[in-house]
Formats: C-alpha cells, sequence, structure tokens
C-alpha cells in the first residue's frame, strides 16, 4: 500500500509560479524522495506540460488534469478531453469536485462518464465524493457518499485504477471547518468497506493542515490526503509529503507497484 498526497491548485498560478513549484519539488525528489509516498500535482489547464517538463521525465511526482469531457473530441467550446489532457503530460484526472457540481452542473451521471472516460484511455481517476453541512445535520452522510460512489464507479470494474476523495463540503475552502477524526472515519470506513476491493486508493480532503496531516493519516480506511490551500506553497507541501514519509515508514508501508506515466 502506498499513501497517496496530493494538491489540487485550482484556479491559481501563472506558467512561470507554477514552474518555480514544480522545480522545488523536482530538487527535493533528487535528494531522496518520499518512501512509501506516492505524490501528486493538479495544476490548472494551462500549466499542465509546464509542470510536466519542469519535474523532468523520470520523476515520481504524478501530474493531473483538473477535469476532462466524455467525448475523446468534439464540439465542446471550452472543453479539454482525456487524450488532450494525457498529451499535455497529465496521468490523473480529478472529476466530480464540489465545486463543479455546484457552479457547473456536474452530475453522477457526467461523473461516470467522466470515469470511464478517463479509465478508457489508461489514466487515473481521482473521484471526489462529499456531503453538504445540512446532509450531515440530517444524518444523511454516509448514504449521501456512498450513493455518490455507486454512481461514479457504475460498469467501473474492480483494479481499474481509480481513487477516491471524501472532501465534506463543509471542510472545504476558507471558510471550512475543520473535522474531528470520528467525523472522517465515519465515511471512510464506510467507503473502505464497500470500496476497497474496487478502489485503489482513499484520500480524504478538506481544511488538512501540517498540525491535522497526520491524525488525518492514521484515522481508519484513510490511505492518503487530497490537499488545498495548505499546500499551494511548495513549502507546506514539501512539509506534509514529510509527515507523509513518516507515517508510511512507522506503517511499513511500501511501493506496491511504479505508477504508469
Amino acid at each position: 500500500m502506498v499513501l497517496w498526497v496530493g494538491t489540487s491548485w485550482k484556479m491559481n498560478k501563472t506558467r512561470a509560479e507554477a514552474v518555480s513549484f514544480a522545480t522545488r519539488l523536482r530538487d527535493a525528489a533528487a535528494a531522496g524522495g518520499w518512501p512509501g509516498v506516492q505524490p501528486f500535482v493538479v495544476p490548472s489547464a494551462t500549466a499542465i506540460s509546464v509542470v510536466r517538463d519542469a519535474l523532468g521525465p523520470d520523476s515520481p511526482v504524478v501530474v493531473g488534469a483538473q477535469n476532462a469531457h466524455w467525448e475523446d473530441a468534439g464540439a465542446w467550446t471550452g472543453e479539454v478531453s482525456v487524450p488532450q489532457v494525457a498529451d499535455a503530460g497529465a496521468t490523473l484526472v480529478e472529476i466530480g469536485h464540489s465545486e463543479r457540481r455546484e457552479h457547473f452542473g456536474e452530475t453522477d451521471r457526467t461523473v461516470n462518464r467522466k470515469v470511464r472516460a478517463t479509465l478508457r484511455h489508461g489514466l487515473t481517476a481521482l473521484v471526489c465524493v462529499g456531503e453538504s453541512a445540512e446532509v450531515r445535520t440530517a444524518g444523511g452522510a454516509r448514504q449521501h457518499v456512498l450513493s455518490q460512489v455507486a454512481a461514479a464507479l457504475d460498469r467501473v470494474p474492480a483494479g481499474s485504477g481509480v481513487l477516491l476523495a471524501y472532501e465534506p463540503v463543509w471542510a472545504i475552502g476558507d471558510r471550512g471547518r475543520e473535522p474531528t477524526v470520528d467525523e472522517v472515519a465515519e465515511i471512510t470506513e464506510a467507503l473502505d468497506a464497500e470500496y476497497s476491493g474496487v478502489a485503489s486508493g482513499l484520500l480524504y480532503g478538506g481544511s488538512v493542515t501540517t498540525a491535522n496531516a497526520r491524525d488525518l493519516l492514521h484515522t481508519r480506511g484513510v490511505t492518503g490526503l487530497f490537499v488545498g490551500r495548505s499546500a499551494w506553497n511548495v513549502d507546506g507541501y514539501l512539509h506534509l509529503l514529510r509527515i507523509a514519509t513518516d507515517v508510511a515508514q512507522e506503517a511499513g508501508r511500501v511501493f506496491a507497484t511504479k505508477v504508469p506515466r
């Protein structure tokens, strides 16, 4: 088992800023890296290729895309396809983030279509799921998240290279509330019990910091972190990677396979 630790930059960083971040990451990897940890970064579409180039061809860092359409090509103005992001250097696609569901009309059906398109081209699908504060208060968090995953993985066979990222909506963003370990475990335990044979990793995201990362990585079911603003600064991200490396070594985790690129 390997701990996945990554960050999505959302709509941040120019290409020059992205290269500066990637260069620091490249140098840290060359200085010893992070045994037992699979790092990944998810830039804006404009920076995928320059980040991949700055990291270098032998980098252990996976580069992702924040979105991709389910069709390979066509009259879809403003969209990018899985073959296009792969051509730019991405080997992972983030799918179904709550911001895309809320602001861009992403549905369980389109999430599933994007997952299957991503897998069809041999890339890793990172599927984001999570409940709103209203759903949690009403006591429906577990069923809501399990239903999201069931829809996302419809007709997706086990061992397909899917990662799940549990990101409660109420914990995301600069106004997000930091969750307790028990709140996270309530969902990650259920996901692990239901989908451990299908998903190759279960990440947690939402108000992750260097102060709570270790506890979150020790939470039942969690095999990685998907981090926002705490990792947008390269020093913060490197700190999180060091924490994850310590946790991986304590648990005796090692890379099971080389991640395809």
